[in-house]
């Protein structure tokens, strides 16, 4: 009797992961919450999905629309886990489904980006196949892959050519660094080029100020235009009166600098805003960077604030969703300066741009019409 209880116990470990199981995992790591909660459980799913072989990497790719970061993390384990032992025990993957899934812009850019890296690892050839298509792509990784194949060959062309390819690689560039490698080639050619506009940054603001922030008290203060914005309206500033002004910006990526175009008023605040005219109801980015304490709202609902005082600033250095609706949208900004007396704290400045979620420029209805009728100019 006891010679047919080996092979019954080793029938029991091999049970099969059926689909509704797999099902199971992936609604159990999307359910995982942050600072370690529900690690086991994940852990258990992970083991789950890989038990169910390669069957399981679409959905688990899948997964990654909607996912947060930390969930995002246990499917790339998941699949980086099937994968891997599928190709050490010799298995064939659904090349085909995986290579439609990376082609499929409505899927995830961080899951089609890592399923590409994939299999470029075991087909070297599929860069010049796909990467040149990639030039409007809405993940950003891809797009500069595709420019920045376009530079390398303007780069190693001349005249007409290089222009050319200079041009092309400009319409899809979204990172900073290749505009600006781009924007300086045509610069030379003897081409406009708009940085500013291709960026999508917001160049005209009325402003009003300065109002009390010493010892950093105005932040949490609703003053006058946090209430009612009545650009004819006059109120009692830090300094006396104050009325809205007019500001621009020439400033190539939008830089709106209080301190140097108006004065840096320490322990103040300003606030500064536009009308941005969107030709449909869109969901947006809208890209700020500062070094000082802002809040803003869209339309007059308070959207993101950040109460931090010269931590530095960069190029998108926050980036906030936003859906705008058709028509006009009023955008207000909160700007706060302290009293810091340090050399590195006198920045009194802010910069916001509208884009999509690849940092392609999105241009209010009247600027790109106006900017439409330039005929040197490219984005």
């Amino acid at each position: 009797m006891n010679r047919f209880m080996i092979p019954i116990v080793t029938l029991c470990l091999v049970a099969p992961v059926f689909a509704d199981d797999s099902a199971d995992a992936i609604r159990t790591l999307q359910a995982i919450g942050e600072y370690s909660k529900g690690t086991a459980d994940a852990r258990a799913a992970v083991q789950t999905l890989k038990q169910g072989g390669s069957s399981n990497l679409l959905p688990i790719l899948k997964a990654f629309n909607g996912s947060s970061l930390l969930v995002k993390n246990w499917l790339r384990s998941a699949f980086e886990g099937i994968a891997d032992a599928e190709q050490k025990a010799g298995r064939t993957l659904p090349k085909g489904d995986l290579l439609a899934f990376v082609k499929d812009t409505s899927e995830s850019p961080s899951a089609r980006r890592m399923t590409f890296e994939w299999l470029l690892q075991r087909s070297p050839q599929l860069e010049d196949e796909l990467i040149p298509g990639m030039l409007l792509d809405p993940s950003p990784d891809f797009r500069r892959d595709a420019v920045k194949r376009l530079i390398d060959q303007a780069s190693a062309a001349k005249d007409d050519t290089a222009t050319n390819l200079y041009t092309r690689a400009m319409s899809g560039a979204v990172h900073e660094d290749q505009v600006k490698t781009i924007a300086k080639a045509l610069q030379d050619a003897g081409i406009e080029v708009n940085i500013s506009r291709h960026f999508g940054f917001l160049m005209a603001w009325k402003i009003i100020g300065p109002f009390d922030n010493k010892d950093q008290k105005g932040f949490p203060v609703a003053y006058p235009p946090e209430t009612k914005l009545d650009l004819t309206a006059e109120y009692d500033g830090q300094l006396g009166k104050v009325q809205w002004q007019p500001i621009t910006t020439e400033d190539d990526y939008g830089v709106v600098d209080i301190g140097k175009q108006i004065e840096n008023y320490k322990g103040s605040l300003m606030y500064t805003t536009t009308t941005w005219q969107s030709e449909k109801d869109q969901a947006v980015e809208m890209r700020l960077g500062t070094p000082n304490a802002w809040k803003l709202w869209v339309n007059g609902e308070l959207i993101f604030e950040r109460e931090e005082y010269h931590r530095g600033t960069r190029l998108d250095q926050y980036k906030v969703p936003v859906s705008l609706k058709a028509g006009p949208n009023t955008i207000l900004v909160k700007i706060c300066q302290n009293e810091q007396e340090q050399s590195w704290a006198q920045d009194y400045k802010f910069q916001l741009r509208v884009c999509d979620r690849t940092g392609a420029a999105v241009l209010s209805v009247a600027k790109s019409a106006a900017n439409s009728t330039r005929r040197k100019e490219i984005r």
